[in-house]
């Protein structure tokens, strides 16, 4: 059975570029936030086995969203992605409780890397 993922971003067009990605290569995407209160919500309904979570949304931040996911389920396997990728922000999330750390725009094999090794 192929691995379930939660894909969270503001931005429909990444929400899109993340799911191709990952659909062509056998994953399931299972669901879609647009902020981290909606990927709560989401991440409770659906369990998926991942999230790729974007850290610069409105309502929720990514890096706040993850400390709440893994507070409910501290083995929540979360990617962070973000177009910035300044050191700071990939340590608060590395802190947070995030797996790894994907730049934007995404490089189709990173992401792939990056999904592997969480979920293996």
């Amino acid at each position: 059975m192929s691995k379930t993922i939660l894909v969270v971003d503001d931005a429909a067009f990444m929400r899109m570029m993340i799911k191709d990605i990952l659909t062509k290569n056998g994953y399931s995407v299972v669901g879609e936030a647009d902020n981290g209160l909606n990927a709560i919500d989401k991440y409770e309904e659906l369990k998926p086995d991942l999230v790729t979570m974007d850290i610069t949304m409105p309502e929720m931040d990514g890096i706040t969203a993850v400390k709440e996911i893994r507070k409910r389920n501290p083995n929540a396997r979360i990617i962070m992605c973000s177009a910035m990728g300044q050191q700071a922000m990939v340590i608060d999330a590395i802190q947070a409780g995030a797996r790894d750390f994907v730049v934007k725009p995404f490089q189709p094999d990173r992401v792939l890397e990056a999904v592997a090794k969480a979920v293996s």
